[in-house]
């Protein structure tokens, strides 16, 4: 996991991570069946860091919390999220997030239907700002310079509102920035048993 960390999951290799250990290549193979195998404890051990729900649990709180702790594991393994949710991967770890999360939603009066709904609905909220926070191409501390930059090219009688919106970022008024914690509530306050 640190090599991905460092470098993205593209660049690990058996060889590399064999060489990093100070072994053979083929001796990793006594472990794992190949790098399809390692990547899946690899996601196995991410959510290992995810907070999983209490079932029994104040259904809000726990969605709440699993989904910040979610976030934070995302942002340190940058290389998670996109492998997260196209690959499919039944480890144990796995498998008792989606238990307990279901568990906490169907204790709190949902369907498994609408359990499954809330949980993907949430996950897709967390996956998608993670990556988009790890891709935007301005950071943060720059934004306020970049909105000036483009100002220009913002027409105040094609886009009005658009136009505003980035003299208001370039006044101080907003920062320009998504708050992943307004996204959350939204689909928390919307969500009913």
């Amino acid at each position: 996991m640190e090599l991905a960390d460092g470098d993205g999951f593209e660049a690990l290799s058996m060889r590399k991570l064999a060489s990093s250990l100070g072994v053979t290549a083929m001796s990793l193979y006594n472990h794992v069946a190949g790098k399809d195998d390692l990547l899946h404890l690899m996601l196995n051990r991410v959510v290992a860091e995810f907070e999983s729900p209490v079932v029994g649990g104040e259904w809000q709180e726990m969605m709440r919390r699993r989904a910040h702790s979610m976030r934070r594991a995302l942002l340190r393994h940058r290389w998670a999220s996109t492998l997260l949710i196209s690959e499919i991967t039944i480890g144990e770890e796995i498998m008792c997030d989606i238990n307990a999360t279901v568990g906490c939603l169907v204790r709190a009066g949902f369907t498994y239907a609408q359990a499954d709904w809330a949980r993907n609905a949430i996950d897709s909220h967390v996956y998608g700002y993670t990556m988009q926070e790890l891709n935007f191409p301005v950071e943060p501390e720059e934004y306020k310079a970049a909105a000036a930059q483009y100002l220009p090219m913002i027409p105040k009688t094609d886009y009005p509102f658009m136009h505003e919106a980035t003299v208001q970022i370039i006044e101080g008024k907003y920062d320009g920035m998504t708050q992943f914690y307004f996204g959350l509530e939204l689909i928390l306050n919307g969500l009913k048993p």
